[in-house]
């Protein structure tokens, strides 16, 4: 069993009170390939922000989970030899199971998200407080979730039939659930959507972020951080070139950067964003093997993956109000 200091992990509980304290966001960003995770550490050089890197449950499956740590333990040994003292946590992202954060725990995750949201409150509740009790003695933060957010997770798994409305937190239950629970973070639905459509009402427009919701939570459980998820601004112009190459995504509404801007003026102390790294990775491979078909080495398109990213995550961390706010030398 391993812990998150090991690994050079910053404690996340003390993370996201810093966001919280100075009216920020942490960026949260997914990564799921080697380019992507060297962009993000590009960018935390540039940018000296505070940063949380994430991975999910199907990912530590897929790429085993000890390998996915020590990528990232990598990262942050490379931002301390530049004498970079930015913090960075590596969290799980829509854990669906104890036995999934226990594992990320156990193999030196610094923060988990168990997402409970499609139970009833009560079976929501007892789940998460199982999770908190095994990961508070051991240091790591837990983000749980009240109110279901529509969409989907990955690309591929929309289903015929399946419903789209979205369903907003109430904020009397985020109350009974952060004080029955012990949690560290709440994820609400405001308003963002998983996934690559962000209009509620199929209208390809965004419906906008329900800021009364996080208002009324913050009255209620005050000094307590809340997480937007689904907040991919999805670039018209990867969309474009993802499609220009043999790919197909139909419709494609991100969250406009100045509701990004104005939520983490609120409570909203941590944005999760992971589609606006995987779609220009995408498109981008798409785009040099089509042009190239003679390539048979990855370099060639991770580099440029790579070297696209980087203004793109620093993007991210400009607008979540997390740029400059590693102070360094202390």
């Amino acid at each position: 069993m391993y812990k998150y200091k090991d690994f050079g992990f910053s404690d996340a509980k003390e993370m996201l009170k810093d966001a919280y304290d100075n009216r920020y966001a942490l960026p949260s960003l997914n990564y799921i390939a080697e380019e992507q995770l060297n962009a993000i550490i590009d960018a935390i050089l540039e940018n000296n922000s505070p940063t949380i890197i994430m991975v999910a449950p199907k990912h530590c499956r897929q790429f085993e989970t000890g390998m996915l740590v020590r990528m990232a333990q990598a990262g942050v040994e490379r931002l301390r030899q530049c004498k970079n003292d930015s913090p960075v946590a590596l969290h799980l992202d829509h854990g669906s199971t104890f036995e999934d954060c226990k594992l990320a725990i156990d193999n030196g995750f610094s923060s988990v998200m168990i997402d409970g949201s499609r139970l009833s409150l009560e079976d929501n509740i007892k789940l998460t407080r199982e999770v908190v009790e095994y990961a508070h003695p051991r240091g790591v933060a837990v983000e749980g979730e009240v109110g279901a957010l529509s969409g989907f997770e990955d690309l591929d798994e929309k289903k015929e039939g399946q419903e789209t409305d979205n369903i907003f937190t109430d904020p009397e239950d985020a109350r009974t659930f952060i004080k029955s629970t012990g949690v560290d973070a709440l994820a609400v639905s405001v308003g963002t959507i998983h996934g690559l459509d962000k209009s509620i009402a199929g209208n390809m427009t965004f419906s906008g972020l329900r800021y009364d919701i996080i208002k009324r939570i913050e009255e209620l459980v005050p000094d307590f951080p809340l997480v937007l998820h689904g907040c991919s601004a999805l670039p018209d112009e990867y969309i474009k070139m993802f499609n220009q190459y043999n790919g197909k995504i139909e419709a494609a509404v991100g969250v406009p950067d100045e509701s990004i801007i104005k939520a983490v003026k609120t409570a909203i102390c941590k944005i999760n964003i992971a589609s606006d790294g995987w779609i220009p990775s995408t498109a981008i491979t798409r785009k040099v093997l089509a042009e190239h078909p003679e390539v048979i080495d990855s370099r060639l398109y991770r580099e440029i993956i790579r070297r696209e990213l980087k203004p793109i995550y620093q993007h991210k961390m400009d607008i979540c109000g997390s740029t400059m706010k590693t102070k360094q030398g202390g």
